[in-house]
């Protein structure tokens, strides 16, 4: 079966070259788009997160507020208190920090397997950056659509929070639970972040590890900017395409399939090609919610590459991200049935153009507000935590 597997992956790399070689204007133009998108966006976007979060992990941060918020989010979700750091620097940040991080909890021992796989059914989210200003106000132009896509995302993730809660549930002790434990046995609270630790060595590693993992994310966005580039001008994909629309009984609109199997490999593409189709508007956001709340094999990818360090079940993760995206669109109907149905109207042929510059004077701005936006996320988690410990030594006083 590997061998197989291996043999189609050699045929699909050799066919990608052979693409390369026959569509060269068509490749560099692709890469240098997700080129642009990668240095412009993710990095100034999501560097501070990836940075401040390892120096978290390193400090034993997240495992101090994850006891203190184990009251608030066990019953709810089934996991650790950590599962509200993923949670909340995910729907911060974007696709795919909440990964990355569960992944980290579990290679520091933090999480257990199944929880691990119950934290990755809500914390790998989009975030408002994208969701907002990308496909909202750039693709669709219109701000009114904002409730329509990002409640409906974020309802879709906590929705399979709440699923897998019952996921194994009789399979799995947590290390948060042995620690209550413990603490129920002292009658009394034990928290501590971790000792004997350097904070040269913690910050060399953050930077180095993030910074690693930046570049991965940037070689998979130009990867498969390029891949479905290749794909889209093959002659063989679209005679697929258009037997498949004359086969099928049901009449489908051949630039909604192409934009939805673009969706499907990455993320941004299919939302600006579904974006510019000359449908009803609310058809749009529809398809939109689905592919942002399944995030595409490029998002896909990226997050797979930190699961595989783990013993994480990658299927699992797969399964989570294709409902993820039923959930969002499901969500996304009933808002427009009991609420928007009125307020929104048609849209035909929004104008969006990607930047073919470099954003030098933006950049700066946009990395600045990232890491204020991390350490705000931190600061209210360190909040929240400290109210459950005192609610906590309130109700718990003999």
């Amino acid at each position: 079966k590997r061998s197989i597997i291996n043999l189609i992956f050699i045929i699909l790399i050799s066919l990608i070259l052979i693409g390369i070689v026959k569509y060269p204007k068509l490749s560099l133009n692709s890469a240098y788009d997700g080129l642009n998108i990668w240095f412009n966006v993710v990095i100034p976007s999501l560097l501070p997160f990836f940075i401040v979060s390892e120096i978290l992990i390193g400090m034993g941060f997240v495992n101090f507020i994850g006891e203190l918020l184990e009251p608030l989010i066990k019953p709810l979700f089934n996991v650790p208190g950590a599962g509200a750091f993923s949670f909340s620097m995910s729907i911060m940040s974007g696709y795919p920090m909440g990964s990355k991080i569960v992944s980290n909890l579990r290679e520091n021992n933090l999480i257990s397997k199944i929880e691990g796989e119950r934290m990755l059914s809500f914390s790998s989210t989009s975030g408002p950056l994208f969701m907002i200003g990308a496909v909202s106000i750039g693709m669709l132009n219109n701000p009114s659509l904002v409730p329509l896509i990002i409640y409906p995302h974020y309802f879709g993730a906590i929705t399979m929070g709440l699923i897998f809660r019952f996921y194994k549930n009789n399979n799995s002790i947590s290390l948060a639970d042995r620690k209550n434990r413990k603490t129920k046995k002292n009658k009394h609270l034990s928290l501590s972040l971790e000792k004997n630790i350097s904070i040269g060595s913690i910050l060399s590693n953050s930077v180095k590890n993030s910074m690693n993992t930046i570049g991965l994310i940037g070689g998979f966005m130009i990867f498969y900017s390029v891949l479905t580039s290749l794909i889209f001008a093959s002659k063989s994909f679209n005679l697929l395409i258009n037997y498949i629309t004359n086969t099928i009984p049901i009449k489908i609109n051949i630039e909604l399939l192409k934009g939805f199997l673009a969706g499907m490999l990455e993320i941004t593409t299919g939302c600006k090609m579904i974006s510019h189709l000359n449908i009803d508007l609310i058809y749009k956001v529809l398809v939109i919610n689905f592919l942002i709340g399944w995030s595409g094999l490029s998002i896909h990818s990226q997050a797979l590459s930190f699961i595989s360090k783990t013993d994480i079940d990658s299927k699992i993760y797969l399964w989570t991200k294709f409902f993820h995206g039923v959930f969002s669109s499901f969500y996304g109907f009933l808002l427009y049935i009991l609420k928007y149905k009125n307020i929104i109207r048609p849209s035909f042929m929004p104008s969006f153009t990607i930047p073919g510059y470099t954003y030098y004077l933006r950049w700066p701005i946009l990395f600045t507000n990232s890491f204020k936006l991390a350490i705000f996320v931190t600061a209210h988690m360190l909040t929240s935590s400290l109210i459950m410990l005192i609610v906590y030594y309130f109700f718990s006083r003999d």
